[in-house]
C-alpha cells in the first residue's frame, strides 16, 4: 500500500508540473504582442478663426500620434511598427487607402490607426479614428471622438482617451 501512495504522489506531482508547463506556453502566445502600425494624423481648421494656428496644430497633430505609439508600446499589449511611405505623409489625407494598407503591411502590421482631427469652432473638435486589421483586411474600429479645447492639454486628454479605447477593445482576434 505505502508503494501505491508513493505512486499516487509522483502522479499528482507530474500532472501538476506538466499542468503548469501548459499554462506558461498558453499564457507566453497569448500574451505575444500585436504589431500595430500607427499613421500620422491629418488636421482641418474650419472654425474661421482670425488666428493662423496652422503650424500650432501641425505640432500638436505629430505629438498626437508620437504619444500614441509611445503609450501603446508602453503597454506590452502591441508593438508599434514604424509606416513608410516614402517622401509623403503616411497619412489617410497623403496617401489612397491600398498605398497605406500597403505601407503598414511593408512595416510587417496586423493593425493600422489612422484619422484626423476637425476643429469646428473655437471650442469643439472632433477626431476620426479607425482601425484597420490589415491581415484580414476589416476595419476593427470606428470612433468619433469629440473634445473641447484647443490646447496640448486638451489634445493629451483625447490622445489618452483613444489610447484606453485600443488598449480596452479586443482589436485582433
Amino acid at each position: 500500500m505505502p508503494h501505491i501512495a508513493s505512486l499516487r504522489l509522483t502522479l499528482i506531482a507530474f500532472l501538476s508540473a506538466v499542468s503548469a508547463l501548459v499554462a506558461v506556453h498558453a499564457h507566453g502566445i497569448a500574451s505575444e504582442p500585436i504589431t500595430i502600425g500607427i499613421a500620422e494624423i491629418d488636421y482641418k481648421d474650419t472654425s474661421g478663426e482670425s488666428q493662423d494656428q496652422q503650424a500650432a496644430h501641425a505640432i500638436r497633430a505629430k505629438h498626437f500620434a508620437e504619444a500614441l505609439r509611445r503609450d501603446l508600446g508602453a503597454s506590452g499589449k502591441y508593438k508599434i511598427v514604424m509606416l513608410d511611405c516614402g517622401k509623403d505623409q503616411c497619412s489617410a489625407e497623403s496617401q489612397i487607402p491600398e498605398d497605406l494598407i500597403a505601407a503598414a503591411k511593408k512595416a510587417g502590421a496586423r493593425l493600422l490607426v489612422y484619422g484626423g482631427v476637425h476643429k469646428m469652432s473655437t471650442l469643439v473638435q472632433n477626431m476620426k479614428a479607425q482601425v484597420v486589421d490589415v491581415t484580414a483586411d476589416r476595419l476593427v474600429l470606428d470612433r468619433l471622438i469629440t473634445f473641447r479645447g484647443d490646447s496640448d492639454n486638451s489634445w493629451k486628454r483625447a490622445e489618452d482617451f483613444l489610447a484606453k479605447q485600443l488598449l480596452e477593445q479586443p482589436l485582433a482576434e
